[in-house]
Formats: structure tokens, sequence, C-alpha cells
């Protein structure tokens, strides 16, 4: 079957007013399409786009743009915070590992799939390339699918798959994928986190990532470990140097050993490049990857997360500054969860004490509003450059004691304060 391609501003006459379009996201941000959509601005109104996280520079700060399209976001990344935060847009809380079945199972009924893939293979097919996640999920549920085709998309094993038949129109576009690299944000205070939270990790251990510095620096001190596996929702360049030194080899998984899985992949294109064509990279839909009862089978198991905020009960705000949504929920939780009830397994909240503005990230109390991502009864392991230190077990006037032995020095006193004020007694 011989591709018919056609330019984006005509593919996107597939989309109608009233339609709710999911937008495929991260490094696989469909930027042609969207650009070609929002000029339709004022054409077509009650659009409803739906999407997990986006790259990209994407002009759609503007009135028009807002009054035509309505962002109902299921996490929010830097480059629409502030629409989702506006009345032209909102969040759904929702685990990651739920979100696939809200295309499949109809709770959000999509009309039309925007998706980045790469270049159609002798057979025909193409594939979702760095981002499976719910990808896959909206693609094979929309009625309509538009192709945002590239050479730069690196074709990726596992659900990867999908045939050029299914799509309702194809755009060609030869662009390099967004890049972020977060190996550049690592600083002192993350490295050392990393020196902590890799003393916690054993020999032979599966392990997840969450996104930034702190997962970066935790892989960099991984180096003398031995026979790690990666089961993970994304991960970045940081895990390529344990790979090639044979630091990780999967061997010791029981949920498919000698592969590393995941959902998505970020960063930049030595990653993509390194994705490309690995049969020792598979990509796997969400509601399989961030599966608790998938998770768990793996043993040692480590989840390793971060936060905004915890409070002295072990409370973990991931995803909001008080009312403001920052990002979401993703899929702390699922992997929080598995990791504890794999034998062996570790989950981990890992913060720096302090904000950027020198806030406290250990508090008497969450902001009012702020969304709680890790109930307290989830939370066991918690690490700053401070130390580390385990709730698993402790009550509350022990968890705040705790928490307070690895806070900021410059905060200690108050927090010794609201700790007098709630139990009576110093610490």
């Amino acid at each position: 079957m011989t591709p018919k391609y056609i330019p984006a501003e005509e593919a996107v006459k597939i989309i109608e007013s009233g339609n709710r379009v999911f937008i495929h996201g991260s490094a696989a941000t469909p930027l042609k399409l969207i650009d070609a959509l929002l000029k339709r601005a004022g054409e077509i109104n009650n659009v409803e786009l739906v999407a997990i996280s986006t790259f990209g520079n994407i002009d759609w700060d503007h009135k028009i743009v807002k009054e035509s399209f309505y962002w109902n976001s299921l996490f929010v990344s830097s480059n629409i915070r502030g629409w989702v935060n506006s009345d032209h847009g909102d969040y759904i809380p929702i685990f990651l590992s739920e979100i696939p079945k809200l295309f499949t199972q109809g709770y959000l009924p999509l009309d039309v799939a925007m998706i980045h893939v790469s270049p159609p293979d002798q057979h025909g097919y193409c594939t979702l390339g760095t981002s499976i996640d719910a990808a896959h999920a909206a693609a094979i549920s929309a009625k309509k699918i538009i192709a945002q085709v590239n050479p730069y998309m690196p074709r990726t094993q596992g659900d990867s798959h999908i045939h050029i038949s299914k799509f309702n129109a194809l755009v060609w576009e030869n662009a390099l994928l967004p890049e972020v690299n977060y190996g550049e944000k690592v600083d002192a205070c993350s490295l050392k986190i990393g020196e902590h939270v890799a003393g916690l990790v054993e020999d032979r251990s599966t392990i997840q990532m969450g996104i930034g510095a702190i997962p970066d620096a935790v892989l960099r001190s991984l180096t003398n470990h031995k026979g790690l596996g990666v089961h993970t929702e994304m991960f970045s360049d940081g895990l390529i140097p344990l790979v090639e030194s044979g630091v990780v080899n999967n061997e010791h998984k029981k949920i498919r050993p000698g592969k590393i899985v995941t959902s998505f992949v970020a960063g930049t294109r030595k990653l993509y490049d390194f994705v490309n064509d690995n049969p020792g990279v598979v990509f796997l839909d969400a509601s399989f990857v961030n599966d608790t009862a998938v998770i768990r089978k793996n043993p040692k198991a480590v989840a390793i997360n971060s936060a905004i905020e915890i409070d002295f009960t072990g409370q973990v705000c991931a995803d909001s500054i008080g009312t403001y949504q920052f990002s979401g929920i993703g899929g702390q939780m699922d992997f929080m969860r598995g990791a504890s009830l794999s034998e062996g397994g570790k989950p981990i909240i890992a913060i720096p004490s302090i904000t950027n503005k020198g806030v406290s990230r250990i508090v008497p109390h969450l902001k009012t509003g702020a969304g709680v991502v890790t109930t307290r009864g989830h939370v066991h392991f918690v690490v700053t450059e401070f130390g580390v230190v385990n709730l698993y077990g402790r009550n509350m006037e022990q968890r705040a004691k705790l928490l307070i032995s690895i806070a900021n020095p410059a905060h200690k006193e108050d927090l010794e304060i609201a700790y007098f004020d709630r139990f009576g007694k110093l610490p």
C-alpha cells in the first residue's frame, strides 16, 4: 500500500466542532498537526483536547485559541500549565495505569487521535515510536486517526505497531523530535540524594525511575551494582551507560526477562537512537507496564519517585502547589504500591529538602487544596540530601520526628515548634 501524504492544513479538516481530540505526547508530540489545528481557531469551536504530556513550543496562548479549544489534561506539562489552570482547561486526576481504559471503555470516547509515527516498513506498519503509554489505546479507540509520519521517529518494539490502513490522513514531516536533557539539571544536592537512594538498591533489583534530575543522579550512583533490571513507565539518557556497562542486564526479572520494559522515553537524540529498532527495549501499554499486579511480580522492585512536599504524617503531594495544578498523578502510586508488594521491594520518595526558593518540602501540613498523590499508608522510604528514613510501621509522632531529622537545618527550628504544637513536646 503506497502512502498518500497530504498537507497538515488539509488533514486537520477531519476535525469538527464538538469533537474530542487525543494528542500524542512527550517526545512524540505532533507539533506540525497541532500548529495546523490551532490555525482553525474561530472556524471550529468547542473542541476538547486530551493529552498526557506535550513537549515543544506551541503557539496556543491566544484568546481566540482558548475560546475555540478546551484543554482536558491527563497530566500537566509546563507548556500547558497556564491553560489548564484557566477557565478554558482542567485536569483529570487518574493513575497512568488507568488512562488507557478511559478510551477503550468509553469514559472519554475519542473522535480523532493525532499521532506521531515512524515511516511504514515494507509491510505497511508504522510504530508509535517514543510514546506508547496511552497512545496505543487512543489509536485503537478513536473514530479517526491523523498520523504525522517522521523519519526521525525511532521504530520501537512491543505494542507500538500500527498499519497505515488504519489512518484517515497522513502528513509527512521531516523534523527532529523535541529533546530534554535531565542530566544538565543534576547538581550537588541531586547527587547526594542519588547516593542515598543507591544505597537502598540491592543487586538484582528491578528499578523504576520518575522524571528529572534526581532519577538521573540515582542512575549515576548505580555503577557498582550488578544484575539490575528495568521495568518503568519511562526512562531517559541516564540509563544508557548502565546498559552499556552491563550493570543493567535484566536477567533476574520475572516479567519480560532480558528486556527493558517501558511505556515511553524522553531525552536527547542519543536516547532516541538507542531505542530505535532495539529488541532489548519493549514499549508496552501503560495499562500493563503500570499494573500493580504486574509490577509486584518482579522481585526487589524499587520505585523511585519525587514530590512537591510531604507532611508530618507522610502524605505526599506530587502534582499541585495548593490548588494550582502543576503536573499530575502519573504513575507514582502504581509503582509505589507495586514495589511495596514486591518480594524485597522498596518504594522510595526522593526529594531535595527545600525548593529553589528555599521553602521546606517537609511541612507540618500540606498547602490548602494540595492533592495527595501517595497516601501516608503507602509511604515507606523518604530520602533527602540529609539522609534516609523509613516511615513504614511508624505512628504519627514517630513519622514527624523522622522527617524532621532529614529536613534542611535552616527549617528545623520551625518544624520543631510545629511538632511541639501538635504533640506537646520537643522531638
